[in-house]
């Protein structure tokens, strides 16, 4: 038999196989909001290459930005694409109880947040998503949110009234800035920037690792290191994709999903430590120095208001919790 006839013939027997590899294999789509150098890039990608590694090449990951945050989670929800990391910060327009995180100084340090997460009371919190059409797989970290505006040196509660505030689109969120006199305009984040530019907002809050990826200080003169909120972020999927998988699949899905939570983590730490002094180099003035009690004060009868909607023994379990 010829070179040329035994070639074919093995080719032709392959091809079954290839065509089996090839439906077998399921592509996920994740998205998330900001650039890829970002603390979210830093999760996705882990995320992708530790399921491909595990599944040796069955699963896919396709990562793309998406920076409307509420739009993608409603994707996940309709099945449109599988997954999202997102921060919580619209998410409680589709689980209520999760807005019981936004709340304002609620969380000690990055320690006290990663701590309550990982443990029991995140936990509870990631199963009330089911009843919500949506899987809530692993909590990762936006990390705590700092004020910046176009205007002013924002030193005390007083000098942020009357600043047009960019929020998310979330009731805790908006009553807080309220409260110390701010104009809280919620808006996707897709539309933030064009808002800085135009003017149609003087001020945004993210944290450091969002500023710096997304260059805020080209827009934004001034930093405040409030601190005022600790905002997770959650990969949230569509429980379609679970019901598809076999059990060794989802353990890997799900190992895959704390080692994107690691990356993203670990990349939010590195930004936090080094994002103020660079933002310091690209231009902005930053106030290192705030008085968190005052802004505690300020906030103290909008917080009680905000707090009689919310779950009082959940927020209590989180400011009692204790590392063992």
């Amino acid at each position: 038999m010829s070179l040329t006839r035994r070639v074919a013939i093995a080719a032709a027997l392959a091809a079954p196989l290839s065509f089996a590899q090839a439906q077998a294999q399921t592509t996920i789509t994740v998205q998330h909001p900001l650039p890829l150098a970002s603390h979210y890039g830093a999760g996705a990608t882990a995320f992708k290459e530790a399921l491909e590694r595990a599944t040796g090449g069955r699963y896919r990951v396709n990562i793309q930005r998406n920076d409307n945050e509420r739009e993608a989670i409603e994707s996940v929800q309709i099945g449109t694409i599988e997954c999202s990391l997102t921060s919580t910060g619209p998410v409680g327009n589709f689980v209520p109880e999760v807005r019981n995180f936004d709340v304002p100084f609620l969380f000690r340090d990055t320690a006290h947040a990663r701590g309550v997460l990982d443990g029991e009371i995140g936990q509870q919190m990631l199963s009330r998503f089911t009843a919500r059409g949506l899987v809530g797989v692993v909590w990762m970290e936006n990390g705590f949110r700092h004020l910046t505006n176009s205007r002013r040196e924002v030193n005390a509660p007083a000098d942020i009234r009357g600043l047009k505030v960019r929020t998310m689109e979330n009731q805790v969120h908006m009553r807080a800035f309220t409260q110390l006199g701010a104009l809280p305009t919620p808006m996707a984040f897709s539309e933030l920037v064009p808002a800085l530019q135009q003017g149609t907002v003087d001020g945004q809050e993210n944290p450091i690792a969002v500023i710096l990826a997304n260059n805020l200080n080209q827009v934004q003169r001034f930093l405040t290191l409030t601190g005022h909120v600790y905002s997770p972020a959650i990969l949230i999927c569509n429980p379609a994709l679970f019901a598809r998988m076999n059990a060794a699949d989802r353990a890997a899905f799900n190992e895959a999903a704390r080692a994107g939570a690691a990356a993203n983590r670990a990349k939010n730490s590195a930004d936090e430590a080094a994002g103020v002094e660079e933002l310091r180099r690209r231009g902005m003035t930053v106030v290192t120095q705030v008085d968190s009690a005052a802004f505690q004060t300020a906030l103290a009868p909008g917080a009680a208001q905000i707090e009689q909607q919310l779950d009082s023994a959940l927020l209590r379990r989180i400011r009692e919790w204790r590392a063992n």
